[in-house]
């Protein structure tokens, strides 16, 4: 069966697989991401769908403030099929809805605790404070700031919390494709509907590991791939398609 796969944004800039890689920068990981999508769609018939224009946007955002070069989006318009899942006829069940109001009100409740706390600790620390109104300035924004990252993992740590990333799921559940993404919420929601899901992280080797046992004779080296493998499976294709 021909195996499709919808990429989310993290699915080429996650920053612990550029780590775990080596690569130096967003933009050499994306480009060389990029070259074994390509080497799999020409040689295993596998195809990456990234929902269009919501998840497109999102990343060619991305990639262009970190200043890549104009080839990265060459390949981006080449190798990843921009589709738009057809919100108005994929069916999602009604329990699934149901899990999700629970999750958002659990948020909620959570989020309003935090701030509870918060707030008596920032009266305290008013009402005991001995210094000048600078001091307290600098006191109570760094408070701020600790109560703005708590506040942030509380709320969207495992929840959908945009419309990208439903996106992601109605196309996967539109095509009966797996998902590839390091983004928690949407790990969570896509074993909720029985979507396959991959960890971007994990997705380039397991690219390499298909690619390495069916077609022996590609050069796909520890930084994935090399230019001139592309480039020939590029020309095989053409051949094949003018004759």
């Amino acid at each position: 069966m021909r195996q499709r796969f919808v990429l989310d944004t993290t699915a080429i800039t996650d920053a612990g697989m550029r780590v775990k890689e080596g690569f130096e920068n967003l933009c050499d990981c994306a480009n060389e991401i990029l070259n074994l999508i390509a080497l799999a769609r020409l040689n295993l018939e596998i195809s990456c769908y990234i929902p269009y224009p919501s998840v497109y946007g999102e990343l060619v955002s991305f990639l262009r403030r970190n200043n890549c070069s104009e080839e990265v989006f060459v390949k981006l318009d080449t190798w990843l099929v921009k589709k738009t899942p057809n919100r108005y006829e994929v069916k999602i069940p009604a329990v699934i809805l149901y899990e999700y109001i629970l999750a958002v009100r659990q948020k909620i409740n959570r989020g309003r605790r935090l701030a509870e706390e918060y707030i008596w600790e920032s009266s305290a620390i008013t009402t005991n404070f001995s210094g000048g109104s600078e001091a307290l300035e600098v006191e109570i924004g760094n408070l701020i700031s600790k109560f703005r990252d708590k506040y942030r993992t509380a709320m969207r740590q495992g929840l959908l919390d945009s419309a990208p990333d439903l996106d992601v799921l109605l196309l996967a559940k539109e095509l009966d494709a797996a998902v590839v993404s390091s983004d928690a919420g949407i790990r969570r929601w896509s074993e909720k509907l029985g979507l396959r899901y991959v960890e971007a992280s994990k997705f380039p080797r397991m690219l390499k590991e298909y690619l390495i046992l069916t077609k022996p004779s590609l050069k796909v080296t520890e930084k994935f791939v090399e230019e001139e493998s592309l480039e020939n499976e590029k020309e095989k294709t053409t051949q094949q398609d003018e004759s």
